[in-house]
């Protein structure tokens, strides 16, 4: 059916999972090599997790392994037991799961949705995602949006941003006079810019490497914009950073940190929440210097007691529609062996009026037409139990071998499209 190997906050560290991490920029060429090799591939990468989606053929052996092709997307090599790899139910489950925020860092966060989406439209500009994942991921969005409208745990939803906002405010207090720093204008630096401007923040400061697309984000939030250069500056001026950028190497360090510029060791609170890390973990050393980043700020994100009714009405939904699922790829497996016992039977059949035909060459078109209406009627009338049969969600297989041992049909191949 599909399988998936991948990454996440179960299985490893930041530190670890920030190196599978593909951003938008490089996933058209990660998608490109992953057809290649694979036929059909879906590659989910968001904050918490790197996903693989292969579907049966490409998944099918040992060269198609979905945990090779994980490792295969960087340099380094990932302690094998931080690699995670599911097939068949288990694997669609997973990703119904993911697109619900179940599986979340923070219980039912609300940008995974928008993300599965995201990662399932790269995979179809590369002209990467087959039937099989198609529908999957179809399914994963659909079952994402039944979640958040027919169950409460959308009133648990929160993105990282809004969390990393809200240990801004518990550790600092009341914001208005405060002066806090935005670190990256991208979907995660708006979001959180926009939670502290509604914060009443004393002063807001945006910083991006294009100082156009901060001075973009902070103008309507009457924020200040400032280009990258002048970060070791303004950090000798803030109470707190949450660093969000798309930058591929630490932008915040140890040496921006030094009691330079007049901070002399004033408390600072870091708050890192990109992938991979904007903030260089030997900072949590510096005098006066708090560092939380994505595992610390999850911890115990379980969305407390009155997310358990809803996390339980969620679970039901995905367990619902992974059944149909199931129920539709068995159905897609059997096709092969229909449309093969179909061609035996019409074959016979019109090798038999073409006999039936030679030896009654007086027959009117109207009566021709009657005995090929008659026998299209009985072999129809045959085929209708041994296919349903073969469509009887459970049994579809094991109904197959029989009828191909029993008609001595052709050795089916996969379903077209069915990959």
């Amino acid at each position: 059916m599909i399988a998936v190997a991948g990454i996440s906050h179960h299985t490893a560290p930041l530190a670890v999972r920030e190196r599978f991490a593909v951003d938008a920029g490089n996933l058209p060429a990660a998608l490109e090599r992953l057809r290649e090799r694979y036929g059909a591939a879906v590659l989910l990468s968001t904050c918490n997790r790197t996903e693989i989606y292969l579907s049966a053929d490409s998944a099918g052996g040992a060269a198609g392994s979905p945990a090779l092709a994980l490792v295969g997307l960087h340099p380094h090599m990932a302690p094998p037991e931080a690699i995670y790899e599911l097939r068949g139910r288990a694997a669609a489950r997973h990703l119904l799961r993911v697109a619900a925020g179940l599986d979340s860092l923070i219980l039912g966060e609300d940008q995974i949705l928008g993300q599965v989406r995201g990662a399932f439209t790269a995979a179809v500009e590369a002209h990467a995602a087959d039937h099989v994942l198609s529908r999957l991921f179809h399914l994963a969005i659909a079952t994402g949006r039944r979640v958040r409208t027919e169950t409460t745990l959308s009133r648990h939803a929160r993105s990282v941003s809004a969390a990393a906002v809200e240990a801004v405010r518990e550790r600092l207090g009341d914001l208005a006079g405060r002066r806090l720093l935005v670190l990256g204008a991208g979907e995660a630096g708006k979001l959180t810019a926009r939670s502290l401007a509604g914060c009443g923040v004393g002063r807001l400061i945006v910083v991006n490497r294009t100082l156009a697309h901060a001075a973009a984000l902070a103008a309507p939030l009457g924020a200040e914009a400032m280009a990258i250069e002048g970060l070791a500056v303004v950090l000798a001026q803030v109470d707190a950073v949450i660093c969000a950028s798309a930058a591929p190497s630490y932008q915040v360090t140890p040496e921006l940190l030094k009691p330079v510029h007049g901070r002399s060791a004033r408390p600072l609170l870091l708050i890192d929440i990109a992938v991979p890390r904007d903030v260089d973990p030997a900072c949590a050393a510096e005098p006066g210097v708090t560092l939380l980043d994505l595992d610390r700020l999850g911890d115990g994100e379980d969305g407390g007691v009155g997310a358990a009714g809803a996390i339980t009405a969620a679970e039901a939904i995905v367990e619902a529609e992974v059944t149909g699922l199931v129920a539709w790829w068995e159905t897609l497996q059997v096709v092969p062996t229909i449309s093969a016992l179909h061609d035996r039977a019409e074959a016979i059949r019109r090798t038999e009026l073409a006999r039936t035909f030679g030896r009654l060459p007086d027959l009117t078109p109207r009566e021709r037409a009657r005995i090929e209406a008659l026998s299209a009627a009985i072999v129809s009338k045959l085929l209708h139990a041994p296919i349903s049969k073969l469509k009887q969600p459970g049994t579809g297989e094991r109904y197959a071998a029989l009828v191909h041992d029993l008609f001595d049909l052709p050795v089916a191949g996969p379903a077209e499209d069915g990959r």
